[in-house]
């Protein structure tokens, strides 16, 4: 599967580290994203509901799954 065919789905696995589509910027779960009021451990899909791409403001329906055999 190439990165793109996920872009935009946000049902990946809860612990999927996501990939903005815009400048590469990429959510891990594990370290959560302080900027964005999301505590380490918590799942893209369970970002708030006005949460923005740290870098670049992307929204989340711009990420895809990275793809890296965790």
């Amino acid at each position: 599967m190439s990165g793109f065919e996920n872009f935009g789905r946000v049902d990946a696995e809860p612990l999927a580290r996501m990939e903005c589509g815009v400048c590469w910027t990429v959510y891990d779960p594990a370290e959560g994203d302080a900027l964005g009021r999301a505590e380490p451990g918590t799942p893209f899909a369970a970002l708030p509901e006005d949460w923005r791409c740290p870098n670049c403001d992307a929204a989340p329906h711009q990420f895809m799954r990275v793809d890296d055999g965790r």
